[in-house]
């Protein structure tokens, strides 16, 4: 639409044509637009998800010699999955920030009930 000469949408012809790697805004939405807002909301609920997942772990699991509470996947999948269906996905995330910690990559129904879930 850039492009054509017929198109009226002044929006189009007001954006950068390309951005490029070392650009900061290289794979990010337009300042102030609904994209933005919608990414950072979406940052906003996967947070407070971990954060559930976490008082949830606090709440279900057992304190450790070390003082460390922690729960076996296949107990936490039955306390969670009630809440949301995306437990595997939020313990990655909270992994990921340095919130829990658990042997493995991925973790599966069934075949890693047994694994030990970590609050750190």
């Amino acid at each position: 639409q850039r492009k054509n000469p017929f198109s009226s949408d002044d929006r189009l012809a007001s954006k950068p044509a390309h951005t490029h790697r070392g650009d900061p805004t290289y794979g990010r939405p337009p300042e102030g637009s609904r994209t933005e807002q919608r990414g950072k909301d979406a940052h906003s609920h996967v947070g407070k998800e971990v954060e559930e997942l976490c008082l949830i772990i606090r709440s279900t699991g057992e304190v450790g010699e070390d003082g460390q509470v922690s729960v076996t996947f296949g107990q936490l999948f039955e306390t969670y999955v009630t809440i949301s269906n995306k437990v595997v996905g939020i313990l990655l995330r909270a992994r990921k920030h340095g919130l829990v910690h658990f042997e493995g990559e991925m973790l599966w129904q069934g075949k890693d009930d047994d694994v030990v879930i970590t609050l750190l």
